[in-house]
């Protein structure tokens, strides 16, 4: 009887101080909490409100002219089925796809050159990572200068291309300037990934005779995977909203750059709230869908680790 009583009294008093600690994570989070429903969940809502309405002046049934906002249901949602949103979003995925697969490669490159212990290796690892630090709108300026028709690009391949023009060039264009500055960023948290990994494991492996291609199969690239998920997930997030850019380096409303952060400025600044909202919500379900796709395909040996380390703690 004694002991069920003291079992019972420690069991209220693991239960009370568990409370306890639930109560001040939730004290300690609730900032945070509301500084995301300012800054994320308010905006969020005020898009989808704004593009179930129209502004301006417009007629109504009768013919009178009626000044401010309209209810417009889905009608402002009709844009996202027609072609210029359809060139831009066909735009927005092929810039993502190839910059952000462009980019891995490249990064896993830098971590690996970076992680090698050799004279002059800070200096290599602050050159690779200037041009991260470069703002984009800079980026994009030195770029278009490199690509003038009078340009560097030009005169080292003794051609005449229009890089900065219409067409698959400014594509390219494109493509090679955010390459050129978001590579080191997958290169920087590769390499942490790096850092983590002990030698005893390389060691080991060459000592069974492991070959320099099996030693980044069989050991860098499963146990750098976690890093290299976060860097591509990221970078994921960030072409998917890619704008600057383009705009600087190429230039508004651009068929062959245009992507749906553009097309998106370019009706807002129109004074079309109504269409740019619903754009605006169309590009955050399909960022919202392309990120679950992602955690739920290719993180989920990622979260199950997670999980078991948790259940092994506990």
């Amino acid at each position: 009887m004694i002991t069920a009583a003291m079992a019972a009294r420690r069991g209220r008093r693991v239960r009370a101080r568990r409370r306890g600690e639930s109560l001040l994570a939730a004290a300690m989070l609730s900032p945070t909490v509301v500084v995301l429903a300012l800054v994320v969940f308010y905006p969020l809502v005020a898009a989808a409100r704004e593009s179930l309405y129209t502004s301006g002046q417009t007629l109504d049934a009768d013919g009178f002219v009626v000044e401010g906002e309209q209810f417009a249901g889905l009608a402002n949602y009709a844009g996202v089925v027609g072609e210029r949103f359809a060139n831009a979003a066909l735009n927005t995925t092929l810039f993502t796809v190839v910059t952000v697969a462009l980019e891995v490669v490249l990064g896993v490159a830098m971590a690996l050159v970076m992680n090698h212990a050799f004279r002059g290796r800070a200096f290599l690892r602050a050159s690779i990572l200037i041009p991260w630090a470069v703002p984009t709108a800079v980026s994009g300026l030195m770029w278009k200068w490199i690509f003038q028709a009078d340009g560097v690009a030009n005169a080292i391949l003794h051609t005449q291309i229009l890089w900065t023009a219409e067409g698959v060039y400014a594509k390219l264009a494109v493509v090679i300037a955010d390459v050129w500055k978001t590579a080191p960023f997958v290169g920087l948290l590769v390499l942490a990934g790096l850092q983590i990994i002990p030698h005893e494991v390389y060691e080991a492996a060459r000592v069974d005779g492991a070959t320099a291609g099996q030693r980044f199969w069989r050991i860098t690239l499963p146990l750098v995977k976690p890093a290299l998920l976060v860097a591509v997930l990221f970078r994921l997030m960030d072409a998917l909203r890619v704008f600057d850019l383009p705009y600087v380096l190429v230039g508004p409303r651009k068929h062959a750059v245009e992507t749906l952060s553009g097309l998106i400025w370019d009706e807002a600044t129109r004074v079309h709230y109504g269409p740019a909202s619903a754009y605006g919500t169309a590009l955050f379900v399909y960022i919202a869908l392309i990120a679950f796709v992602f955690v739920k395909l290719l993180g989920a040996d990622l979260l199950a680790d997670v999980r078991a380390g948790r259940r092994t703690d506990a």
